[in-house]
This record gives structure tokens, C-alpha cells and sequence, in this order.
């Protein structure tokens, strides 16, 4: 096992052609290993994302039929106090508001899931590119 101290002193005496080298095939690999793990980061992501988006599916058609009864009720309710299209009008104003207040609080829900970009591969490009660095400044010594 070499310690820091002999791989420096082992890699002065190679060429610098030979350390561009290694350099080089070693950037490769990192290269490869950051798109695999950018890969792997954007399936799990999205698969998470797809059955949210099924489920989220299967709610709004369900809903909608619920609303729909519930709508029924609501008016048959109010026809006995008052006009039909009286309460046809208040049911109507009073899912505007809620929807209303849904689709703000959706909005703000959308925003904390984004950026969809692989935070993590972002995070480990930034230091390979740091230690990339480092060891091109250690190669020129």
C-alpha cells in the first residue's frame, strides 16, 4: 500500500507523457462513473415521480366522481331553501375558491421538487473537477 508521500515521489519519476496518460485514463473513468451516477440518480427519480403521478391520477378521477355526488346532494339540499340556480351559484363560487387554493398550494409544492437535475452527480463533478485539478498542478511539479 503506498502512502501519499511515496506516490509522490513514485509519480516523479515517471515522464510527463506518462502521467498525462494516467491523467487522462483516470478522467475517462471518473467521466463514465459520474453518467452512470447521474444515470441512476434520474431513473430513481423518475420512477418515484411516475407512480406519484399514476396515483395522483387515479385520486382526480375519483374525486371528480365523489364531487359530482356531492355536488347532487348539495344542490337538492339547497333547492329546498331557495331557487336552483341560487345554490347552483354558491356551490359553484365556493369550488372556485377551493380550487383556487389548491393550485396555489400545487404551485408551491411544484417549486420544492425542482430543479429535477441530479443534485448529488452535480455535487461529486464539482469535487473530481477540484481533484482533477490538484493532481494536474501535482503532475507539473
Amino acid at each position: 500500500m503506498s502512502t501519499v508521500n511515496g506516490e509522490s515521489s513514485e509519480l516523479r519519476s515517471h515522464s510527463t507523457g506518462e502521467l498525462v496518460k494516467q491523467l487522462s485514463e483516470q478522467t475517462t473513468t471518473l467521466v463514465r462513473k459520474e453518467i452512470e451516477l447521474a444515470k441512476a440518480e434520474l431513473s430513481q427519480k423518475g420512477k418515484v415521480a411516475g407512480e406519484g403521478a399514476g396515483m395522483f391520477g387515479g385520486a382526480a378521477v375519483l374525486g371528480l366522481l365523489a364531487l359530482g355526488t356531492l355536488t347532487t346532494m348539495i344542490l337538492a339540499l339547497l333547492d329546498k331553501a331557495m331557487d336552483l340556480w341560487v345554490a347552483a351559484l354558491i356551490v359553484t363560487v365556493v369550488y372556485g375558491a377551493i380550487a383556487a387554493v389548491m393550485a396555489l398550494s400545487g404551485r408551491d409544492r411544484v417549486k420544492k421538487g425542482m430543479p429535477p437535475a441530479p443534485e448529488q452527480t452535480v455535487e461529486t463533478v464539482k469535487e473530481d473537477v477540484q481533484w482533477a485539478k490538484s493532481r494536474a498542478k501535482s503532475a507539473r511539479r
